[in-house]
């Protein structure tokens, strides 16, 4: 089966807040990210970064993936936000969400100093993933390039609010698309994933910005899983037992693809290519859709 890394939620977390900061490894969530970028103002952007760096240390991570968006490489505050934080606390880092990529130059930025904090630090170089935020229309007509700009990379991440702002699209609430005719964000999702999983990269959706609105947050999320999506953020705790049920497979689902993975492993020790589950004919192209449903069920426990 192949390797999963869940993360069918991710927390955002204000890195100006300590008692979110304290909460977000027991949230439930898959990974949260302790945030020194948007949800920051200017003034708290130098403070916050010791609450980061204490967060990372003092907490027990081993229920939640840790990582945090440093601000974008075009302000004042990215160079120290690498050099502090994870020179400080790269040792319990798992990755480093970067927003405002638009090529990849931005990646090979960023990846750059990576390497010589890491090194100065003591720490192995190249442990620490990235994750490249796609917001503007250069982002997304650089996609495919982005995704392969570094071996560091382990997702991409739709921002649609930015995204928004950079198209001049109408609208104030970010992520929801309400009154537009079908998905809103089918296409940029769908060019997304193409260049995501080119790379065998995870794509995660960005936020839906209407916390009240439960089922609308859930149609963002079957939507974004039926493109390709590997999770969502969750900019509120009531988002993240949604976003965990909908990014996995039920137990229905589950048990039907281990059906098929057990019944096409036979067929083809049997020498046939091809063989009928349900009343359906599963070939190679379904088995392989097969094992993705049974490794997400599995990491998910679900099986």
């Amino acid at each position: 089966m192949p390797d999963v890394t869940l993360r069918r939620s991710q927390l955002a977390t204000p890195g100006s807040d300590p008692k979110m900061i304290e909460r977000a490894p027991d949230s439930g969530a898959d990974e949260a990210f302790l945030d020194l970028e948007d949800s920051v103002a200017p003034n708290e952007k130098i403070d916050s970064r010791r609450n980061v760096v204490e967060g990372l240390v003092d907490y027990d991570w081993s229920e939640t993936r840790p990582c945090f968006r440093m601000n974008g490489v075009d302000t004042q505050w990215w160079y120290d936000d690498v050099i502090e934080v994870v020179g400080e606390a790269g040792e319990y880092l798992d990755s480093i969400m970067v927003p405002m990529v638009h090529d990849p130059a931005t990646v090979r930025t960023v990846e750059n100093l990576l390497a010589q904090v890491e090194a100065n630090n003591g720490l192995p170089v190249g442990e620490i993933g990235l994750q490249t935020q796609i917001e503007s229309a250069e982002g997304m007509n650089n996609a495919p390039e982005i995704a392969a700009a570094s071996e560091r990379i382990e997702s991409l991440v739709f921002g649609p609010g930015d995204y928004t702002a950079s198209v001049g699209a109408a609208g104030l609430t970010i992520g929801s698309g309400e009154n537009y005719p079908g998905h809103y964000w089918h296409y940029q999702l769908a060019r997304l994933a193409h260049a995501a999983k080119a790379r065998g990269l995870q794509l995660i959706d960005g936020p839906f910005a209407d916390i009240e609105d439960t089922e609308g947050f859930r149609d963002s999320c079957r939507h974004a899983s039926l493109l390709g999506c590997d999770g969502k953020w969750a900019i509120h705790p009531s988002q993240i037992e949604p976003a965990n049920e909908v990014f996995a497979p039920d137990t229905e689902e589950a048990e039907k693809a281990r059906r098929i993975v057990d019944a096409y492993e036979t067929a083809t020790s049997e020498g046939r290519g091809a063989v009928s589950v349900d009343g359906e004919m599963v070939d190679e192209a379904t088995n392989k859709m097969a094992k993705n449903v049974v490794a997400r069920a599995e990491q998910a426990g679900v099986l």
